[in-house]
């Protein structure tokens, strides 16, 4: 059943002032449903985005020239409903609702497409990837192979590499592994069982995880880039640079170790100048440990660029090559998981003190280290090619200016919302924050008789 819901004017003017871009479209009811299903195909194939059906535009050029012009009733919409359903059932990836205005004649269509871990096909037979608020066509057997790529239906990985099986079965690698966790085996057989080796050749995982030199079969694709820039502004620059970039190489296990290592060293040896003086830089370890793991096993071995860590005055920002696999956003990374490289992922994590300790856990782990040294969460930024993760040495507020702005927007706080937004784990101390708040006469416990105990808020004097 599709929702019918109300809107108030304000809402009702934010949808009409919408920019066209690559999240957002507004289109006619007049537009033919087929049709339509270019912008669909081209939403799931990306990122996602919403399109609302039923608003003219009377002049292009501006946004302010729109009006509603929505469907006489829910039931008009049925032939394009049928269509789109076509294309894939209402579910996890497609949903809809109706809006309603009480000034306005008629509903409009509201279809929100998330991120779809398949290849969505129009209704004319086409793949179409968004971009700005165009959509694409994908016509090439290339472009529809990066399109697979990028979704993680197919993975990098298990390309093979046109190189002598010694390259990964007698490396000084492979004999470490070997003899450190499966002794009672040769390299080549385990290789082979592990379908590392196809076709008498050897995969890409296979060269990443147990060739002493990765870089020699993956010059441009394969190594770590570490530079330090003393500045805050947003780029860096050649006058900035403090010196020459710094590359890391060898297997991905010893990648890992090393960017994690001379990334802390680099960071700790500069000071930068703040209010109280000169100070030194300090970042969590562990998270930056887990989000270099990251880029490192979840990036695009088919993209030809490094990994790049950058380190700044104020932030680190790690950039790994390749776009967000499969059905993960920026929005839900946290709660979803989808090994682009799952040979890489699983294999590494039998190394001795393996990187990827607690498997698909890592930026959990990272953001809960960083909100527990009460600093900003890290931001993740997910271009065409690339994901970025930015760390940013700035405190949080203070927890009293936190739950004062919480108040701003929400009519109550409760101390398991308090310790949410603040980062601090003890009820105790949260307690001690509303009762500073209360002398000074900003804060009351909320009358509510339902709201005693356990349940017990507070709200804005």
């Amino acid at each position: 059943m599709i929702n019918t819901i109300e809107i108030s004017e304000n809402q009702k003017q934010k949808i009409l002032s919408l920019n066209e871009n690559h999240f957002n479209d507004l289109k006619s009811k007049r537009i033919k449903p087929a049709k339509l299903t270019n912008t669909i195909s081209a939403f799931a194939n990306s990122v996602g985005g919403d399109i609302y059906l039923g608003i003219e535009e009377n002049d292009t050029s501006s946004s302010q020239n729109r009006e509603w012009s929505g469907f006489t009733d829910e039931e008009e919409a049925n032939a394009h409903i049928q269509v789109f359903e076509k294309l894939f059932p209402l579910g996890d990836y497609f949903t809809y609702n109706f809006y309603k205005n009480s000034s306005e004649n008629g509903v409009i269509l509201h279809l929100s497409i998330k991120k779809n871990p398949k290849i969505i096909i129009a209704s004319n037979g086409k793949i179409y990837k968004r971009r700005s608020a165009q959509n694409l066509p994908i016509e090439s057997e290339e472009e529809k192979k990066r399109l697979e790529l990028d979704k993680g239906i197919q993975s990098y990985e298990d390309h093979t590499l046109n190189l002598p099986l010694g390259f990964v079965s007698d490396s000084l690698s492979i004999y470490e592994f070997m003899t450190e966790v499966i002794p009672t085996t040769e390299p080549e057989p385990w290789l082979r069982k592990q379908l590392l080796i196809r076709n008498n050749l050897p995969t890409v995982s296979a060269v990443m995880l147990y060739s002493d030199t990765p870089q020699a079969a993956l010059p441009k694709q394969s190594g770590i880039k570490i530079y330090r820039y003393k500045t805050k502004d947003e780029e860096g620059t050649r006058e900035t640079l403090d010196f020459t970039p710094i590359s890391i190489e060898g297997s991905a296990y010893k990648q890992i170790y090393e960017a994690v290592n001379k990334t802390k060293e680099i960071i700790e040896s500069g000071k930068v100048l703040k209010e109280t003086g000169l100070e030194s830089l300090e970042y969590p370890e562990k998270a930056l440990h887990e989000i270099i793991t990251n880029a490192v096993l979840h990036r695009d071995y088919s993209i030809a660029s490094d990994i790049h860590i950058r380190i700044f005055d104020n932030r680190v920002e790690i950039l790994s090559p390749g776009s967000l696999p499969g059905h993960v956003t920026v929005k839900n990374i946290l709660q979803e998981q989808f090994a682009r490289n799952g040979n890489m992922v699983r294999l590494i994590n039998k190394f001795p003190n393996p990187p990827n300790q607690d498997v698909g856990e890592g930026l959990n782990t990272a953001f809960n280290e960083i909100s527990e040294l009460r600093l900003k969460k890290p931001e993740i930024i997910e271009n065409e090619h690339s994901v970025t993760v930015l760390i940013k040495h700035e405190p949080l507020a203070s927890p009293s200016v936190l739950i004062m702005e919480y108040l701003e927007t929400h009519e109550e706080i409760h101390n398991s919302t308090a310790r949410k937004i603040t980062g601090i784990k003890s009820a105790d101390s949260i307690k001690s924050h509303f009762y500073k708040l209360q002398k000074r006469n900003l804060i009351v416990k909320n009358p509510d008789p339902n709201k005693k105990g356990r349940n017990s808020t507070w709200i804005k004097k």
